[in-house]
């Protein structure tokens, strides 16, 4: 247990029907019993400083002059049995700004100390309740805007990562102790504690556990960022409108004027729990505008960043423009829509009839080249919500993302990428060492670095203050 005064912050949002205050450290106890007060008289000469573990209490919280504040709820927790794995007690009460102003002021008048960002974490980790990973978690929690990103927060937080982590070191030191073991015993040069082929083996097995951590982070970050979907196509075929049909909100302004859309219109939506981050361009065509020509760079810039394409169309594409297209979303999944599908062109009345209908499945307006029709176009109208469903639900499938459940292990964090990448370098010197029959005090060096960097994940070695202080500096005060 580390040391430290007692911190408090509000636990809540002020301006909510309740708040809680968070009180934690060694007098956090003594603190809250100089401004509370049971009101029942004859359970006047109890302490909260004596009240039993995971106890409640109601009572009043008053100022240091006696002047009454709120009526008040207090939750005693006693170390190591807490969040903070120190004493520690939540004091609920009225959610009004003032009321919660006021109880803080006398929290620190009575001896607290306003905490920083993170720092409840902080000392949770500090105190041996969570290691770093898992702190790291608490912060990807709260922020979670879906059911993917929540429930990878969640398998960090109940430790998860720091499992795999886990195996993978114990691994790594039987073999490092193997190799150190014939170290000691270097003057018996006919000994070998360490079994070459069964060393190699068990790196392999190591490297590639390593490696599938390594590429899930594309698919974490995807999730945790949104997947980019970009929607092309030439000037006026209604991209700006599906972007706002999509968001559910108006987000582009809409006009029959070609060239409305001149920049980049960015924003996130929800698609079966995942995000999606919807990415409407400027209309593709000639032009001599200078701005509209900024635009249409800025395009085919964002065509790059995207997984997804959806190409607009509203009228059938000359070869040309489908061999840009496609050339331009190599390796993109590209989604070819038809838009429009309201209008009566070269329309039958067996086809109007279920365009008034609602009807989700409609017959194209016009026949697309081979080259574009094996790629399954989808037939919308943007304006009156036709198909959407539809193309919702090929947006989700051609995302491809696994299932997620809070035991799924998936990277999010740009610092275990980075350091799972030079573990995966210090596993690699291995393999190759034991290939080539390096000597065992190079092996074991390298072996190391691997634990070394495991190690940092998780925090199970010394990490630098400056990476701690940068880790929860990104946390909400109260937590």
């Amino acid at each position: 247990m580390i040391s430290l005064d007692t911190i408090c912050a509000l636990a809540t949002p002020a301006g909510g029907a309740i708040g809680v205050i968070r009180l934690s450290g060694p007098d956090a106890l003594e603190i809250t019993d100089k401004v509370f007060s049971w009101d029942c008289p004859t359970l006047s000469h109890l302490r909260i400083k004596d009240a039993k573990p995971n106890s409640i209490h109601y009572g009043t919280l008053h100022d240091m002059q006696g002047n009454d504040i709120d009526d008040v709820i207090i939750l005693v927790y006693r170390a190591p049995h807490s969040y903070t794995g120190e004493d520690a007690t939540e004091i609920c009460c009225h959610g009004s700004r003032y009321i919660l102003q006021q109880a803080l002021h006398t929290l620190i008048t009575a001896g607290a100390r306003q905490a920083a960002p993170g720092e409840y974490t902080r000392r949770a980790f500090l105190n041996g309740k969570m290691d770093l990973s898992q702190a790291e978690a608490v912060a990807d929690l709260i922020s979670a805007s879906n059911r993917a990103t929540h429930q990878m927060a969640l398998s960090q937080l109940k430790g998860h990562f720091s499992s795999e982590l886990s195996k993978l070191r114990n691994q790594l030191l039987k073999m490092t102790s193997l190799l150190e073991l014939e170290l000691d015993f270097s003057d018996h040069e006919e000994l070998e504690f360490a079994d070459r082929g069964e060393l190699k083996e068990l790196a392999t097995k190591i490297d590639n556990r390593i490696t599938t951590l390594t590429r899930s982070f594309d698919t974490g970050n995807a999730l945790k960022q949104g997947i980019p979907v970009a929607i092309i196509g030439k000037t006026n075929v209604g991209k700006s409108t599906l972007l706002n049909r999509l968001l559910h909100e108006e987000k582009a302004i809409v006009s029959s004027i070609d060239g409305t859309t001149r920049d980049v219109i960015e924003d996130v939506t929800n698609i079966n729990g995942i995000t999606f981050r919807f990415i409407d361009t400027a209309g593709i065509r000639e032009t001599q505008d200078t701005i509209e020509k900024l635009g249409i760079e800025r395009t085919f810039r964002k065509l790059n960043e995207a997984t997804i394409v959806l190409w607009i169309l509203d009228a059938c594409p000359t070869k040309q423009e489908i061999s840009d297209i496609i050339t331009r979303c190599q390796d993109k999944i590209l989604i070819p829509v038809i838009n429009k599908i309201d209008l009566k062109t070269n329309r039958n009345s067996e086809e109007e009839a279920k365009v008034k209908s609602g009807a989700q499945v409609i017959t194209p307006r016009f026949t697309l080249p081979d080259s574009v029709a094996s790629l399954k176009p989808l037939c919308i109208s943007a304006k009156l919500g036709l198909g959407i469903d539809e193309l919702e639900k090929r947006i989700y499938q051609a995302a491809d993302v696994p299932e997620i459940n809070e035991n799924s292990v998936i990277i999010t964090s740009a610092r275990h990428y980075e350091a799972l990448l030079r573990a995966h370098e210090s596993i690699s010197r291995v393999i190759s060492g034991l290939a080539s029959d390096l000597s065992g005090d190079l092996l074991a060096e390298d072996l190391r670095l691997v634990l070394s960097e495991l190690a940092d994940i998780t925090g199970g070695q010394i990490t630098s203050q400056e990476t701690l202080n940068n880790i929860f500096s990104h946390f909400c005060i109260g937590k």
